[in-house]
């Protein structure tokens, strides 16, 4: 048997966020991850980061090849009617996105924590959850065909939408609200330079498309497709016609073209579980909340509930608990905030037959006031770089 402060279920980058900055905190931690580490660094994620989420990684101490190797973006770019549109991100509001793939902030992560001798146990099976709804929870899992118990004082479930740690909770423990898109995005990951040097988003009568980038020589592009269709459907060379056709005429002129590395169709879904908070329990991450990806939200919000999480399990080892208490409530202030610009972007953005001609021409309406009103553009742009914590 086993003793710690926190066992934090699941090493995506939720998890080991938490893990650094609380190990920079003294507070002990073990992480639990049912995958092994090339499993978890084989995940193929986005790598949008909100201002928020490079300081948090600053604080937590692996920013260094992230400053030196990230983009930073001061804009993005939106296609209505086959014209480019800039919004001036910085000009805005005075804030920067940085693009920095999901996997490379994860590997970064994960050598921290092997740097410094922090426990991490890697591919723990039926792993179960005990006691969270008391004062004297514990971790169950089998590991090499061993059983293991860690007894601790809190559980953080940051293993993600088909965890175990919101499956563990009651059904009616929690309220959960959830929307599901009729559209599927098919991404292409291809060793390219990017098209546009800011990420770019294109409305069009044939679907949305979206171009961005992992690095100057990598790029990922996606395209709105039935929710149906399936990956292995398109050829290389479908997927590239397709997406010249949603392009502003300069930018489908300048496309590079390769063979893709990886290809997939991606569902888009909306999902809140509210509270975050049951017992000595803690969810975080996708174990809480799913947003669509169109408007870069994800991993940020996860970033933000480990900063609220950190500093409330920080604070109860310094004798003030109200930041426990206040754990729920301060993330799903956020969440829906980030909910909202993302289920507004998406539905924005996309084609909907659904709503006929005249749902066509509001979206063109209210496009054209965002790209053509400061007001409009600067509220578009301070949710995109981010809602402060």
């Amino acid at each position: 048997m086993t003793r710690t402060q926190v066992v934090i279920v699941g090493a995506g980058p939720s998890g080991l966020l938490l893990g650094a900055l609380l190990h920079k905190a003294g507070v002990d931690a073990i992480i639990l991850e049912r995958q092994s580490p090339d499993y978890v660094l084989g995940r193929i994620r986005a790598g949008v980061l909100e201002q928020v989420t490079v300081e948090l990684l600053e604080q937590a101490g692996v920013g260094e090849r992230m400053h030196r190797e990230g983009l930073v973006h001061d804009g993005c770019a939106l296609i209505v009617n086959g014209q480019l549109h800039r919004i001036d991100l910085h000009g805005l509001t005075g804030k920067r996105i940085m693009v920095y793939g999901q996997t490379e902030l994860t590997r970064d992560l994960m050598e921290q924590r092997q740097r410094l001798g922090a426990p991490i146990v890697y591919q723990a099976e039926q792993v179960e959850l005990h006691g969270f709804d008391g004062e004297h929870p514990h971790v169950t899992y089998r590991k090499d065909g061993q059983a293991h118990r860690i007894d601790c004082d809190f559980i953080a479930g940051c293993d993600g939408f088909h965890g175990v740690a919101r499956a563990s909770l009651p059904a009616t423990a929690l309220t959960t609200y959830e929307k599901v898109y009729p559209f599927g995005w098919l991404g292409v990951l291809s060793d390219t330079p990017p098209v546009t040097h800011e990420v770019t988003y294109s409305h069009h009568e044939r679907g949305f498309a979206m171009c961005s980038m992992r690095s100057l020589k990598r790029s990922r592009y996606y395209i709105q497709v039935p929710i149906q269709d399936k990956a292995d459907q398109w050829s290389d060379e479908a997927f590239w016609d397709e997406l010249r056709r949603r392009l502003d005429p300069a930018s489908a002129k300048a496309l590079i073209t390769g063979p893709s590395i990886e290809k997939s169709v991606a569902p888009l879904r909306s999902f809140v579980a509210e509270p975050m908070r049951f017992g000595r329990l803690f969810l975080a991450g996708d174990a809480a909340h799913i947003v669509p990806p169109t408007g870069a939200k994800g991993l940020n919000l996860a970033a933000a509930d480990v900063a609220y999480l950190s500093q409330a399990l920080i604070g109860w080892y310094g004798q003030d608990r109200r930041a426990v208490d206040d754990y729920s409530a301060r993330c799903l202030r956020r969440i829906w905030r980030a909910e909202r610009f993302s289920w507004w972007f998406t539905s924005l953005m996309h084609r909907f037959p659904e709503t006929g001609e005249f749902g066509q021409k509001m979206q063109l309406a209210e496009l054209d006031y965002l790209v053509q009103s400061q007001a409009a553009s600067l509220a578009m742009a301070e949710n995109y770089v981010g809602l402060p914590l």
